[in-house]
């Protein structure tokens, strides 16, 4: 789940996806590619600061994901983040960590998240990422690491403006990288049915990306608003908050098996 903005659902919708497809019985692992952290927080209801020392940096400095994995239940696994995922490039080109170590890096730096999931990536029918609002190199990891990409479209005008530049973003991938990186689709979100402009940025983007955008539209609600601090679990809003995603999870699983 991709852009390179702020406030797009992101961390929302790849932690939603995450439930609906465990929920389903398939096996998951979500990755918090995003120093925020708020996935983390999301699906383990815990401070994205506990994972301080044992989150994707470290996997990736270590070269061994399975050590860092964190099982949420029997079918969801996660790879949390804390705000020292912010220190990753200062890693790749001079080899200091936040802790003050010196672990050389070599080889492709866009590839390193790719690489450490190769050992792991059979044993989950999905893998799943949230990415930060910003083109860097936790974004070009994951993107390089996807086989597919969804673009998340908040309903107005520096969002409209973002999308043209993540697309070339996700062409540098599918050139540079080895997973024939895809646009599954673009996913309208955020959206404000009170306001004359986000319905107008809607239409723009489908006559823009007719065969891309998923016809689902993510509008506005209290109760998936709150999913953050209810969470999951003992949630009495979940049926509301999950609602209008399950007509998108049906898109994303037929676009999926469509490929």
């Amino acid at each position: 789940m991709g852009i390179q903005k702020g406030g797009c659902g992101k961390s929302t919708t790849t932690g939603i996806l995450s439930y609906l497809l465990k929920e389903n019985g398939y096996r998951v692992l979500a990755i918090d590619m995003d120093s925020q952290g708020n996935l983390t927080e999301l699906l383990s209801e815990t401070p994205s600061n506990e994972f301080m020392g044992r989150s994707v940096l470290e996997a990736m400095q270590q070269d061994n994901v399975e050590e860092y994995i964190v099982s949420i239940n029997d079918n969801l696994d996660l790879l949390p983040a804390n705000n020292f995922l912010a220190t990753f490039p200062r890693w790749i080109y001079t080899g200091k960590t936040y802790q003050g170590e010196n672990l050389p890096f070599q080889g492709n730096p866009s590839l390193i998240l790719d690489q450490i999931l190769e050992p792991v990536k059979d044993k989950y029918d999905f893998i799943l990422i949230d990415t930060p609002p910003s083109l860097s190199e936790q974004t070009t990891n994951a993107l390089c690491a996807s086989e597919y990409v969804v673009v998340m479209f908040e309903c107005s005008n520096w969002c409209y403006s973002a999308i043209p530049n993540f697309m070339d973003s996700i062409e540098g991938a599918r050139t540079f990288g080895n997973k024939d990186t895809q646009v599954l689709g673009i996913l309208r979100t955020m959206n404000d049915v009170r306001r004359s402009d986000a319905k107008a940025f809607n239409e723009m983007i489908e006559e823009d990306y007719p065969k891309e955008v998923f016809q689902t539209i993510i509008t506005r609600k209290a109760p998936t608003g709150r999913l953050a601090l209810y969470g999951f679990n003992e949630n009495p809003e979940i049926r509301q908050a999950l609602d209008q995603y399950r007509n998108f999870y049906k898109e994303l699983i037929e676009r999926v098996k469509g490929q």
